[in-house]
């Protein structure tokens, strides 16, 4: 509803050992998140790139949603920048509670668990399961091989080429934001 702040979904690392250059776009995310008035929901843990997009979506005024599985609760330390923190019995159900509570999804730089959660969002778009935004902030070509690799699938038409309109690709936050605050669905075509 029109009174419901729009609630992006990131997907991103949970990795401590990664270049700060990924911390300082993730902070950027996380000060957009908040100034543009937006909620949060992310996978609740307080490290790597995860932690940084809450912490300061908070600070800048978000209400944040922490969504985790329980097994992962006691390695995560669970976070102090959360307003509220769900506990889920695995990692589908996890995955069903955000995309249920997103209104759009941005991906961030990640290993497996990212790339999975990013290609079931487009999946779910493809079918017709949802008409959602999804971004992918492509910080210094980390996605670049990825999305040659969807070039791929066009070329050899193992996808139809209109689904590039499945998602949008940014090298930069705040044009980002802009396509998220304009979007508006489209009908893409059937899959078969």
């Amino acid at each position: 509803s029109s009174s419901m702040a729009f609630s992006l979904c990131a997907f991103c690392s949970s990795s401590e050992r990664i270049d700060p250059l990924f911390f300082d776009h993730s902070r950027r995310v996380g000060e957009l998140i908040g100034s543009e008035g937006m909620e949060l929901v992310y996978g609740g843990a307080s490290c790597g790139l995860m932690g940084e997009v809450a912490r300061y979506a908070r600070r800048g005024g978000a209400r944040v949603t922490g969504i985790i599985p329980e097994k992962l609760l006691p390695k995560s330390i669970a976070p102090q920048e959360v307003d509220e923190l769900i506990i889920t019995k695995d990692m589908a159900s996890r995955k069903a509670e955000m995309e249920r509570r997103a209104d759009g999804f941005l991906v961030l730089p990640g290993g497996f668990g990212t790339l999975e959660e990013a290609l079931e969002v487009m999946t779910l778009k493809q079918l017709g399961y949802h008409s959602k935004p999804i971004v992918f902030l492509n910080i210094r070509n980390f996605f670049s091989p990825l999305l040659d690799l969807f070039e791929g699938f066009y070329r050899e038409r193992f996808a139809k080429e209109e689904y590039r309109r499945l998602y949008a690709v940014f090298t930069d936050s705040e044009s980002l934001f802009t396509y998220l605050k304009s979007y508006v669905p489209e009908v893409l075509p059937q899959k078969w």
